[in-house]
């Protein structure tokens, strides 16, 4: 029986890094990795049986170091990327790494469910992504829709192209962009285009955007202050290939055309501190979640602005040509953009949102204190979308 009513989980652990497992399109599941100093830190595979209401975990050893960051593999379940921190000669740096789960974790080879909390196997290292030359790891994406065999990561000013073979062992460089500029520039957060062929990149560097075409690995366009603030993470509309989300320190969530980057075409207000994270839907790209350090998730209703602004679909086309004679027609307005659901049950800041892989109405937060809610749409507006 579905229920509009949210589940929530304590990881007991601080956390910040929470995934979607990508590869994963029948069960509902979601990655979390904890931010500990004084433990062995861990990833929580997270499985949620909605037809019970429930989530079963299971525990990772990442020894490795406290986790930022965490990415799923398109391809592979058993494959995922991390990036940590740790103390070297006193210093701390942040690297990243690619890493196989146990083969048998699925098989449910503990006796009960919560063998794995006292017991928990190791995750394996497959391959470092960082050298002596690139260290300082902000995020490493994933190609999108992809063979499992790219990926990006941003490196303080550097971002760099992996090529993974031998199955995930050997990473290889085989391209790099660099932030050019005055000061000590470095990437903040970045988001690799599915558009295109795959081969554009968004990355967020202070209060600039900018876009890179990753086959000259030069730049494409660059939002100089597209926040007042730092940007802290962005993402691709999955239909309309120009157009971006962005979120950041003002407390502003944006939305860019990129062929016109003068204005946003959209700005939302509704956070009241920095906002860490902003995802559109996989499939209904009108629905957008933005999470923040005011401790709330919000789920809003961007319709003007998606590929289905009266209901139905329209391509780009359609929507330029649209704009001289709407107004002969009033059942071809616009729906109105409005905020679906202020989503309170975290008491700490909210790092990280994502939409599930295998159900398109499903989602999950997660707040610095370990707390994991997964929330629905509601109800009532999945069915005026789907009729």
């Amino acid at each position: 029986m579905e229920d509009d009513a949210p589940v929530i989980y304590g990881l007991e652990f601080q956390a910040r890094a929470l995934t979607a497992q990508t590869a994963e399109t029948d069960a509902i599941r979601f990655l979390v990795g904890t931010q500990s100093l004084k433990f062995d830190n861990q990833i929580h595979i997270i499985d949620f049986d909605d037809e019970n209401n429930i989530i079963n975990k299971t525990v990772l050893l990442h020894q490795a170091g406290e986790i930022w960051h965490i990415g799923a593999s398109p391809a592979d379940k058993a494959v995922l990327t991390t990036c940590y921190n740790k103390t070297s000669d006193s210093r701390v740096v942040s690297c990243a790494a690619v890493w196989r789960m146990p083969c048998d974790w699925e098989t449910g080879s503990h006796e009960s469910p919560d063998d794995s909390a006292h017991n928990p196997q190791a995750l394996e290292l497959l391959c470092h992504l960082d050298n002596a030359a690139h260290s300082n790891t902000a995020c490493v994406l994933w190609e999108p829709m992809g063979d499992g065999k790219r990926v990006i990561s941003l490196a303080d000013n550097h971002a760099l192209l992996w090529d993974l073979q031998e199955s995930s062992t050997r990473a290889t460089v085989t391209s790099t962009a660099t932030l050019e500029g005055k000061g000590q520039l470095k990437f903040t957060s970045g988001k690799w285009s599915p558009h295109h062929n795959c081969s554009q990149l968004a990355t967020a560097n202070d209060t600039a955007i900018r876009g890179w075409d990753l086959r000259t690995m030069s730049q494409i366009y660059c939002i100089e202050n597209a926040h007042g603030q730092l940007v802290r993470d962005l993402d691709f509309n999955p239909n309309r290939q120009y157009y971006l989300a962005s979120c950041g320190d003002d407390c502003k969530v944006k939305f860019w055309d990129v062929r016109n980057v003068q204005e946003p075409v959209k700005t939302l207000e509704e956070h009241s501190h920095w906002v860490w994270s902003v995802r559109y839907n996989h499939s209904h790209d009108q629905l957008v979640l933005t999470a923040s350090s005011d401790s709330r998730l919000i789920l809003s209703n961007m319709v003007s602005i998606s590929s289905e602004p009266f209901g139905h679909l329209v391509d780009d086309e359609e929507l330029s040509e649209g704009e001289d004679n709407h107004h002969e027609d009033k059942s071809k307005e616009p729906l109105k953009d409005s905020v679906v659901s202020t989503y309170e049950e975290h008491e700490d800041s909210v790092y990280a949102a994502e939409w599930s892989s295998a159900d398109p109405w499903l989602f999950a937060s997660l707040s610095y204190d370990g707390r994991l809610v997964i929330n629905r749409v509601p109800r009532a507006l999945k069915y005026r979308i789907l009729l």
